[in-house]
């Protein structure tokens, strides 16, 4: 077998993957880069998100030079194809005779010997040829070839926001987004000798504080001191609009809170990072912290659930790791009667399965997995499963609504309907910036105007 980098190997592998199976880079990357050492961990992160963002261009670049269409190519084939063409088109620091030769042995090693030649022809015209010029039949074709996003998505966006702002939509989701970390429920219990020294270990990098949440910092990448901060549980990588949904919040000691569409734990265990941070104080600032957590008297109850024991399993383990252990967790079915008493609690999140069209600059696939029926569907799920929840909320408490899309379906005509048909409830959100309020009364993060995830927020108060 000739030798080919472990990098390309696993970016080659997860795209297999991504392609046959419909699985996800960011589950994929985690276990693959695991076993590699920190130079190839880079290349394919680099490869791998480089492809999946820029694949309709890369695919458009293999039907011109082959005059094949792309569904007549083997899998195998056609994802070396596209790694060797993302060398040659955008990585100036890849040698052009490393991306042809490497491209070539993954033919080989897939067992795809018969069709070395014409990945071999492909990539040596390209690398001599260079930059390319398309026909367009109109605007919406060039950006959707330029940003790879389907036509038919740019096309939801721009009768919803305008073309302009669906392009600079596009365009955003094509950055290679900053790492964001915040720091933990675990790291607050350590004594403050510990925290001063995570602190100093964090203090050597260039870290730029986010201009919106407490103990979120933003920083160019992560190296093995980071991630092993990360494999310690005292931080936690969780994008900027992902943490806003937590701050929308604003979860106080001495409540019942209940996150009903809780896995991974993200929202969870911010906010037990924020109730740990501030002291455990109560509504009437009474300190109610004990030697440690676990034992915090008033703290109130903290559940947190999802639809399937495996996710659940991964919820609870998150919140172990973080030091989120008075977190209850259970396993129900939200769209169902879910397995509490009315009015049993002060603040409820329902942090809804959606689209996740908000976040595509982390997850490039979802834009090539996504059909335009799945809008209605969602939304009649979410909106089934609001209604649920607002049953749960006490009088003069608060439901919390809030997606990852940037859907409309999903977002403030769920939030309508919902208004109309659940009694007792009126539009309340309390503690989001006055830059991400809309005029609805919502909160939406905005990839091209914040650089954060696209999130929706909705919140509401029980008379």
């Amino acid at each position: 077998m000739k030798k080919i980098s472990p990098a390309r190997i696993a970016a080659f592998e997860i795209l297999r993957r991504v392609k046959t199976e419909k699985a996800f880079s960011s589950v994929l990357l985690p276990a693959f880069e695991e076993n590699l050492l920190p130079p190839d961990r880079r290349l394919c992160h680099q490869l791998t998100l480089g492809v999946l963002r820029n694949l309709i261009y890369l695919d458009r670049v293999i039907e011109k030079f082959t005059k094949k269409r792309i569904s007549k190519f083997d899998p195998e084939v056609l994802i070396a194809l596209r790694l060797g063409l993302f060398q040659l088109l955008f990585l100036e620091r890849i040698p052009a005779y490393s991306a042809i030769n490497e491209s070539v042995n993954l033919v080989h090693r897939a067992k795809k010997k018969s069709a070395t030649g014409l990945v071999n022809a492909v990539l040596r015209r390209v690398s001599k040829e260079g930059t390319l010029i398309f026909d367009y039949s109109d605007e919406v074709e060039r950006i959707s070839v330029e940003t790879s996003h389907p036509r038919w998505l740019l096309e939801n966006w721009a009768g919803q926001f305008g073309f302009e702002k669906a392009a600079e939509i596009a365009r955003a989701n094509n950055r290679t987004p900053e790492t964001v970390f915040r720091l933990t429920a675990r790291f607050y219990r350590r004594s403050e000798k510990e925290r001063r020294e995570i602190w100093n270990e964090l203090e050597k990098r260039e870290l730029k504080r986010s201009e919106y949440l407490d103990d979120c910092f933003i920083i160019s990448g992560v190296d093995e001191n980071l991630r092993k901060l990360a494999e310690s549980g005292d931080v936690y990588f969780q994008e900027e609009g992902s943490q806003m949904v937590g701050k929308a919040v604003g979860l106080m000691a001495g409540q019942n809170f209940l996150d009903v569409c809780a896995a991974p734990g993200s929202k969870t265990t911010f906010l037990a990072k924020e109730l740990e941070r501030s002291g455990r104080r109560g509504p009437n600032g009474e300190n109610r912290m004990t030697k440690t957590g676990s034992e915090a008297k008033g703290f109130g109850t903290i559940v947190a659930g999802d639809l399937y024991l495996k996710r659940a399993g991964f919820l609870r383990e998150n919140c172990r790791k973080q030091g989120a252990e008075n977190v209850r967790v259970l396993v129900y079915d939200a769209e169902e009667n879910l397995p509490f008493a009315d009015q049993s609690f002060d603040v409820v999140l329902v942090d809804a399965p959606c689209s996740g069209t908000g976040t595509i600059g982390q997850n490039p696939e979802i834009r090539y997995f996504l059909k335009k029926e799945d809008f209605p569907e969602l939304s009649g799920k979410q909106l089934k499963i609001l209604l649920n929840a607002s049953k749960l909320v006490k009088r003069g408490g608060r439901l919390i609504y809030s997606t990852c899309s940037l859907e409309k379906a999903e977002n403030e005509e769920v939030a309508g309907k919902f208004l109309s048909l659940a009694d007792g409830f009126q539009k309340s959100l309390k503690g989001m910036p006055d830059e991400f309020i809309t005029q609805d009364g919502f909160a939406r993060t905005d990839p091209d105007r914040d650089r954060m995830d696209g999130f929706f927020i909705a919140g509401f108060e029980k008379n």
